[in-house]
């Protein structure tokens, strides 16, 4: 379908990186920044994806190219949502004042899913008093799909919204995510999908003035899913917390790609995100990106990324980056590691009577329980303990 569309395109002969030389050939120009990447809601903005550029080089691009490239199915799909006072939810049209709000495309897949898109589904939170809703998408099929959720936070207004996905898909989609001044939300993304399923999806957060942000990211199932969520601190004393919770089973490739850019003062950023992968040819990917603008003085910012890894056979990626554009900050810094069981405690937990195989499990399930039991929602967090039991009873025992 022909859909309107935005872009920070350069002039044709200085797209994507390439500027013409006086001699009329070309040269590549790094981009400089984070937030100077180019952007685009218009997926013919985009060269084709080869797998060799910096956004794609970790996903295995091969599997996903139907949602990458191919056409999609933009139309609305069904849902099931848990009723909630002061919170509302709409399908509207292409044309929607609030749709570009939060941010843009920077790569192929998320401007095919915002070009195919017909209509975006749209959950308003209005009202002080703390409420929590859930959205469940079980049933979206097998064929490719392009989707597009608007989450808008009233001022103060403050809410939970979990947005829980199962079943199978391939589903490439867009999520803008706004908060007014003071409101107070938290978006917990929930990927408990079939084997089968294929899931590319990028989040944008603008946050308001004095306004708090946590990102809660939790994959457990699916073949490939890469959520990519970034938050732009706007107003002055803008707070986010962004958590994330994976576990790659055999074969399966989960990846995150964070970004916070603090744009307003006195901002306020942790980013924790925590996974484990066991089985031949599991794979994660963790990519973190901080960007201190030249405006946000008095910024506090940090973030790391931790893997335990539990057999042979897998592989964990970890990237984290800091760029800081400002001399006048309260503090900022970054870290990462990835490694096997922890020898000391293991020995620790043996010497109590407790035998090698449970203490393995105790290990990891306290690992992981360090992000759940931040997310605020009981119900939730108690099903997805016991979904993590469920992955940790197919770890091999010592010595398999």
């Amino acid at each position: 379908m022909t859909a309107a569309s935005t872009s920070t395109a350069l002039p044709t002969a200085e797209q994507h990186g390439i500027k013409e030389h006086s001699d009329g050939r070309f040269g590549f120009v790094p981009v400089q920044t984070r937030s100077a990447r180019f952007r685009s809601t218009n997926v013919e903005d985009f060269p084709a994806v080869t797998g060799r550029e910096a956004v794609w080089k970790h996903t295995p691009v091969d599997r996903v190219g139907s949602l990458i490239s191919g056409e999609l199915d933009g139309s609305a799909y069904a849902y099931d949502a848990t009723p909630a006072d002061g919170i509302t939810v709409a399908w509207v049209g292409r044309d929607d004042a609030r749709i570009g709000v939060a941010g843009a495309p920077e790569e192929r897949a998320s401007a095919n899913a915002w070009s195919a898109f017909e209509r975006a589904l749209v959950i308003s939170v209005t009202g002080e008093e703390a409420k929590e809703f859930t959205l469940t998408r079980s049933a979206l099929g097998t064929g490719a799909r392009g989707a597009h959720t608007i989450i808008e936070a009233a001022p103060f207004s403050q809410a939970t919204v979990i947005l829980q996905n199962s079943g199978s898909a391939q589903l490439t989609e867009n999520i803008e995510i706004i908060l007014g001044e003071s409101a107070n939300l938290t978006v917990v993304s929930v990927q408990e999908w079939n084997d089968d399923a294929l899931h590319l999806a990028n989040h944008f957060a603008s946050v308001g003035r004095d306004a708090r942000f946590k990102h809660v990211a939790v994959s457990l199932g699916g073949s490939v899913v890469r959520i990519n969520p970034s938050t732009h601190l706007v107003g002055s004393g803008a707070d986010t917390e962004m958590l994330g919770v994976y576990f790659a089973d055999a074969g399966q490739h989960l990846e995150q790609q964070v970004y916070v850019f603090h744009d307003g003062p006195h901002g306020r950023s942790r980013v924790t995100y925590k996974g484990a992968l066991q089985g031949e040819g599991a794979r994660t990917v963790w990519i973190g990106d901080v960007l201190i603008g030249p405006d946000a003085v008095g910024t506090d910012s940090y973030e790391q990324n931790r893997n335990l890894v539990l057999t042979d056979g897998t592989r964990a990626d970890s990237v984290p980056n800091l760029e800081i554009e400002t001399g006048d900050i309260l503090g900022a810094g970054h870290a990462s590691a990835t490694g096997r069981f922890d020898d000391e405690q293991l020995f620790y937990l043996q010497s109590r009577g407790i035998t090698e195989d449970e203490a393995r499990r105790l290990v990891v399930r306290g690992f992981l329980s360090e992000i759940v039991q931040q997310i605020g929602a009981p119900t939730l967090q108690e099903r997805l303990q016991l979904a993590i039991e469920a992955e940790l009873s197919a770890v091999p025992r010592a010595g398999e």
